[in-house]
């Protein structure tokens, strides 16, 4: 079992990619090491930017996603950490699943046209590529198993479709189809202020996110001013119906607890928000507050952090060497 997963390094992470991505990434290296299997954690640098980023604020926010998610418990001991652009075999492994890929296949990423907009004959064309560098992510490494939110689950079936005609094409057995892990206790953390929008650090409302960077008081203060309905939480989850907001801090303490919805509601059904909001914050301040000192702790030494990067960075290179150069095997780049 092998499981590789990455995130961008898009500045100070939030809660939903912590409960969404980073806490499910904890729990899973050591389950695969008690397997005997690897973890391999990256920043993805590689994918920033396909959208523009000032060059400070890129290194700057590598170091800063790597800190955090050796706070939250990503432990270099037990998995690989390391950052993207330093494993060039990403980019050369791309450019030969790009030979395979369809334009037809892209064509059909929703992610592509949510981000281009209007602007898509003004988009980059790594921002409309982005997925094939995906797959290539995970195909370097014959991934087993990669954990996605459900925004990135149609690009690890891409994979598996360019995975599968590389095979195919080439007559080979050459890579893994790799199967998506999906949190069941928090698949999609969505906004504070309005649960119809996922969480996002671009939403122009501080309130609307919970940044693991936030003091104590900022995260309560998030909490306690979260968008909620006028009703009293219901004793069972089919209750829940379509009341949004409820759901949305509901599946926050259920994760943040390792529970589930409906123990939650078996404590707080018949309550008013009134009750459970404070509750809520207690738990989060809890939970977060020491991944936040912590990471600022790490943040003061950055070569430090940077060191653990490199060694991990050299470790991947070694697996990822034998699996790009059968690769180019396989097509003929052997001369």
């Amino acid at each position: 079992m092998r499981v590789v997963s990455g995130i961008k390094p898009t500045g100070n992470l939030h809660l939903g990619n912590y409960l969404g991505a980073v806490k499910q990434w904890v729990a899973l290296q050591h389950d695969v090491a008690a397997q005997g299997g690897e973890s391999m954690f990256f920043i993805a640098d590689l994918h920033a930017p396909t959208e523009w980023i000032a060059p400070a604020e890129l290194a700057d926010h590598t170091i800063e996603v790597a800190a955090t998610m050796i706070a939250a418990g990503i432990d270099p001991a037990k998995s690989i950490l390391f950052n993207q652009a330093r494993v060039p075999a990403h980019s050369e492994m791309a450019w030969l699943l790009n030979t395979v890929a369809r334009v037809g296949w892209l064509n059909r990423m929703t992610q592509f046209k949510d981000k281009a907009g209007k602007n898509r004959e003004g988009a980059s064309v790594g921002l409309y590529d982005y997925p094939v560098l995906m797959a290539a992510d995970v195909l370097l490494y014959n991934a087993t198993h990669v954990p996605v939110g459900e925004d990135q689950k149609q690009h690890l079936e891409l994979a598996r479709d360019i995975a599968t005609k590389f095979n195919g094409d080439y007559g080979v057995d050459l890579f893994t189809l790799p199967a998506p892990l999906i949190s069941k206790a928090a698949p999609r953390i969505m906004s504070l202020r309005d649960a119809s929008a996922k969480m996002s650090k671009s939403n122009p409302s501080e309130q609307s996110v919970v940044k693991l960077i936030d003091s104590d008081d900022t995260i309560a203060d998030k909490f306690r001013k979260a968008k909620t309905d006028p009703d009293v939480l219901p004793a069972t989850v089919e209750e829940l119906g379509d009341r949004a907001e409820a759901r949305n801090l509901l599946t926050i303490y259920a994760a943040l607890a390792d529970s589930d919805i409906a123990t939650v509601l078996g404590e707080f059904g018949g309550k008013g928000f009134g009750a459970f909001k404070p509750a809520l914050a207690d738990l989060a301040v809890a939970k977060l507050g020491p991944i936040r000192d912590e990471m600022v702790r790490l943040l003061d030494d950055r070569s430090a952090v940077t060191a653990v990067l490199q060694a991990g960075a050299e470790k991947a290179r070694a697996l990822a060497a034998p699996v790009l150069k059968r690769t180019q095997d396989a097509m003929g780049l052997q001369v």
